[in-house]
């Protein structure tokens, strides 16, 4: 193995003159990672990091789970690249596969390189299927970095697109520590879910696009009845529902799809990240009916392509034998509970939500403003700790935690150990 790190600063060096300044990093004092093992990353200088973030909801399965690794060495000396055009069967295996683990009818899948892509053509389908134009959307929701997706994202951080499409409405999510509406649950009535009848009524839109959890957003986690009150204005003005799991696919929130959570099936559903456990990939799947409107020629380049087709289903093998899904909700909820006890004795934690292991804390000042710099600080703090978590939410002030499946309940104790003590010297 090679030792011949350049080192952060080199890199950083590096990335000032010959990346676009639009690519970012974490930390004020970056470290070099050059290796992974399971739940754990190490940096230049050998240091070990206990992985709390998954590379943003991507490592469902470990980093370098070997398992996976060997099936896609195995397939990379064997076949590396054709298009879809010629027949392989890794992609129409995947495809079988994935009619077989997604909720109720879905069964036709496209393939291609990433989550905008997936996004992208899961609106184009609904257009093609519905002969409409329209889109709703909601705030704090990401859905990519193409021209349409990054229109149907209403997160401002990820909307950096100077000219915006016109034809999409965004609506206020469920995000009940700061409701939209001023309310408070259940006496709500769930107003953010019966405001999309006001807006679809027109009947000029194809599809309402939302990821069962906003993971960008902040970890915004529905109620209960949201989703069956959406499905129903949603059918009664015959518009569709695109669940965007591409941060939420694969066990990430205790099923194996986080719609699954609330008894919904979406018309048309997304996927990347975990699919192929990091392992470039996108797809979206939809019924036999939605699909049989898209019969002009379509394809992607990588689309399909036989590694990453068979890394997804070496994936989805190891998730499924050794019961990941199950894991993420026994220790999710175990994370979740010491969560909620320590935010009962630090002023700075608002708010836990989450399911799975996909959690988030909304840290705040005692007036309930953002705690930015704070956030900044714990990170940092945790980082020189050797634990590495993220941050999002329309502040960037909500401590996300999704960690690799593959984790144990001492991670976990030692996950929030730190944080409690970094907590505590912050709040002295």
């Amino acid at each position: 193995m090679t030792t011949n790190h350049i080192g952060p600063d080199a890199i950083l060096q590096k990335k000032l003159e010959y990346l676009i300044p639009c690519v970012y990093h974490f930390y004020k004092k970056p470290m070099q990672i050059v290796r992974g093992e399971m739940q754990y990353l190490f940096d230049h200088t050998d240091k070990q990091y206990l992985d709390f973030y998954g590379g943003v909801s991507v490592m469902n399965a470990g980093h370098c789970n070997p398992e996976v690794v060997e099936k896609i060495c195995e397939q990379i000396r064997t076949l590396q690249h054709t298009t879809a055009i010629y027949l392989t069967q890794p992609m129409v295996d995947l495809a079988e596969k994935l009619a077989q683990i997604t909720p109720g009818s879905l069964k036709r899948s496209f393939f291609c390189a990433s989550g905008s892509e997936a996004n992208d053509g899961a609106a184009l389908l609904a257009q093609l299927y519905t002969k409409k134009n329209k889109f709703v959307a909601t705030r704090q929701g990401l859905h990519g970095r193409t021209k349409l997706t990054m229109n149907l994202t209403g997160l401002p951080m990820w909307r950096t697109d100077p000219n915006p499409l016109g034809d999409i409405v965004h609506i206020p999510g469920a995000y009940c520590y700061r409701c939209a509406y001023g309310l408070t649950y259940p006496r709500c009535d769930l107003q953010c879910a019966r405001y999309l009848e006001d807006v679809v009524k027109s009947g000029d839109f194809a599809a309402f696009i939302i990821e069962p959890i906003q993971g960008n957003g902040g970890i915004i986690t529905p109620p209960p009845e949201y989703f069956t009150i959406i499905r129903k204005i949603l059918d009664k003005y015959n518009v569709l529902l695109i669940a965007d799991e591409v941060q939420t696919g694969f066990g990430r929130t205790g099923e194996m799809f986080a719609i699954e959570h609330w008894n919904v099936v979406p018309d048309i559903m997304t996927m990347a990240k975990a699919l192929a456990n990091g392992t470039p990939i996108g797809a979206f799947i939809t019924n036999d009916k939605i699909a049989s409107s898209y019969t002009r020629p379509g394809a992607s380049t990588t689309g399909g392509n036989p590694v990453s087709a068979t890394a997804a289903l070496a994936t989805i093998n190891v998730i499924k034998k050794y019961q990941l899904v199950n894991k993420s909700k026994d220790l999710g909820s175990y994370l979740k509970s010491k969560l909620l006890e320590i935010k009962d004795k630090r002023r700075l934690i608002g708010d836990v939500r989450g399911k799975g292991l996909m959690l988030g804390i909304e840290l705040i000042k005692d007036d309930k403003t953002p705690a930015i710099e704070e956030i900044d600080n714990i990170l940092e703090g945790l980082k020189d700790r050797g634990i590495l978590a993220g941050k999002t939410g329309v502040s960037r002030n909500v401590l996300t935690f999704q960690p690799p499946l593959v984790i144990t309940s001492d991670d976990v104790d030692r996950v929030v150990d730190t944080l409690d003590d970094i907590l505590s010297g912050l709040e002295k």
